[in-house]
């Protein structure tokens, strides 16, 4: 683990989004400047709604609702017609994911969820909502729930 790794893990996300945040500023670096301030107010907030500090996995919830956000935004920008949008939105897509833990693949989506599935012997498409439900327990954070759907219909017949 280099020294960096290291010193993201000993601080919090919060800290580490502050101290971001001036670097992006320093460098000029808009988009990255941008999202974090817009993720530090929601974090802001979410504490503010709690009352109280957050622990790490309410962070990342935050965190992950605003690249959902931002994601959803992507498809009506690009629906819309309006690719500057789009590819603004994505440009703080990529700053927003470094707070993120580590996606899998499809390919290793895929497997989890074939092993989630046969471990339950869940197999006819009615008992989604029981595998979509394992899924999340089990892999929350590391598997995008639209690419879980996706792969859980085409496994369940």
């Amino acid at each position: 683990m280099d020294v960096a790794s290291h010193l993201r893990l000993a601080m919090s996300l919060q800290k580490q989004i502050m101290e971001d945040l001036k670097a992006a500023m320093k460098a000029k670096d808009l988009p990255t400047r941008d999202a974090l301030r817009m993720l530090k107010t929601a974090l802001t907030e979410a504490e503010l709604t709690k009352g109280g500090a957050l622990d790490s996995a309410e962070e990342l919830a935050v965190v992950r609702r605003a690249v959902k956000t931002r994601r959803d935004s992507v498809e009506q920008y690009e629906a819309g017609g309006r690719p500057e949008l789009a590819a603004k939105e994505r440009a703080e897509i990529a700053a927003l994911e470094k707070y993120l833990p580590a996606q899998l693949s499809e390919e290793e989506a895929r497997a989890a969820i074939e092993a989630i599935a046969a471990e339950l012997g869940l197999c006819e498409k009615k008992q989604m909502g029981a595998l979509m439900q394992a899924i999340m327990a089990r892999h929350r954070g590391s598997i995008d729930g639209k690419l879980a759907s996706k792969i859980a219909a085409t496994i369940l017949r």
